[in-house]
């Protein structure tokens, strides 16, 4: 789950070009853990973004190709609702702000 310092880097770098606002970074269990105002919307690992879902963003993510982030824990492969990115969609800040927002919303209903 590791996530290079370039990667964090790169990351970081696009989404101030999303005009995504204060994004800090945390590491945690060897990955890093991205919060925009206080929510945690996002993980790094093995250098690949993945963004928070739910039941309302699941079919969004899921029609533009993204996988969900999955780990082996105990010998069984186990998931989680957060989603991969493209580079496409890394690669357009317009298309990354819009999955940033939707990742927005459901880590803000996850909130309560």
């Amino acid at each position: 789950m590791a996530v290079s310092g370039e990667y964090l880097t790169y990351i970081l770098d696009v989404m101030a070009q999303a005009a995504v606002r204060q994004v800090t970074a945390r590491r945690m269990f060897g990955g890093v853990g991205l919060y925009s105002q206080g929510l945690f919307f996002a993980i790094l690992a093995d250098d690949t973004l993945y963004l928070k879902g739910d039941a309302r963003t699941r079919d969004d993510y899921r029609r533009d190709g993204a996988e969900p982030f999955a780990y082996v824990r105990k010998g069984q492969l186990r998931s989680m609702d957060y989603w991969s990115v493209s580079a496409e969609i890394l690669e357009e800040p317009e298309a990354l702000g819009r999955w940033v927002g939707l990742a927005l919303e459901a880590a803000a209903r996850a909130k309560g």
